[in-house]
């Protein structure tokens, strides 16, 4: 398989069965959104697998009764920083300098860019900045869900300060930018299963200058 081969097998899948993922499958999955590249390297995200049956039917509730959330076999949600600070960025360059093998002084010219570029933003700024870098890692996911032909849906719509409100994020300075279920698709109850992908042709997207 190749990757075109595989992005066109996949779909925003609407009905899962409740077949589950093994935990190396997971794992797998994890692994490819910790390897994303995110801006300055930061990583402004974390990543909550809800695994409680209640937790997720209050989800559900909060994304309009979407059923992935209650069918899916494992339920991610992005949750992404609102705020950083210069004790989380020289805890970052602390990281940087010990897997490096470098002197922390080395870093001070990254550490005045970091906070140059970060430190006078709003929290909706954060926020936005944070969620992009979330939205790259989102996509790698998926396409190595569709590697292991594994279904994926990415959801944003969903009551965000609910979703906050559940999992206790604000008083961690988080915020619930996007969500994403995984497992197989219900070929049975999804009529999208067998539908045709509709995209644009290339022509229509790509531009020579």
């Amino acid at each position: 398989m190749n990757i075109i081969e595989d992005l066109n097998w996949r779909y925003a899948t609407k009905r899962y069965t409740n077949k589950p993922l093994s935990e190396e499958q997971v794992n797998t999955i994890l692994e490819t959104i910790r390897l994303s590249a995110t801006s300055l390297g930061l990583q402004p995200f974390e990543i909550y697998d809800i695994r409680s049956t209640e937790l997720r039917t209050q989800l559900r509730e909060a994304a309009y009764n979407q059923p992935q959330l209650t069918e899916a076999s494992h339920v991610l949600v992005f949750a992404v920083w609102t705020e950083v600070t210069e004790a989380m960025v020289d805890e970052y360059l602390q990281f940087v300098a010990s897997t490096r093998n470098r002197e922390l002084a080395q870093l001070d010219g990254f550490r005045k860019s970091i906070l140059s570029y970060l430190g006078n933003k709003e929290t909706e700024d954060i926020i936005k900045w944070a969620s992009n870098q979330a939205y790259i890692a989102l996509g790698k996911a998926m396409a190595a869900a569709a590697q292991l032909r594994i279904d994926s849906t990415p959801m944003e719509g969903f009551n965000n300060q609910t979703v906050d409100e559940l999992l206790g994020l604000k008083e961690k300075n988080l915020h619930a930018a996007v969500m994403l279920t995984l497992g197989y698709r219900d070929t049975e109850n999804d009529p999208l299963a067998v539908a045709k992908k509709v995209r644009k042709p290339i022509h229509q997207i790509h531009r020579i200058i």
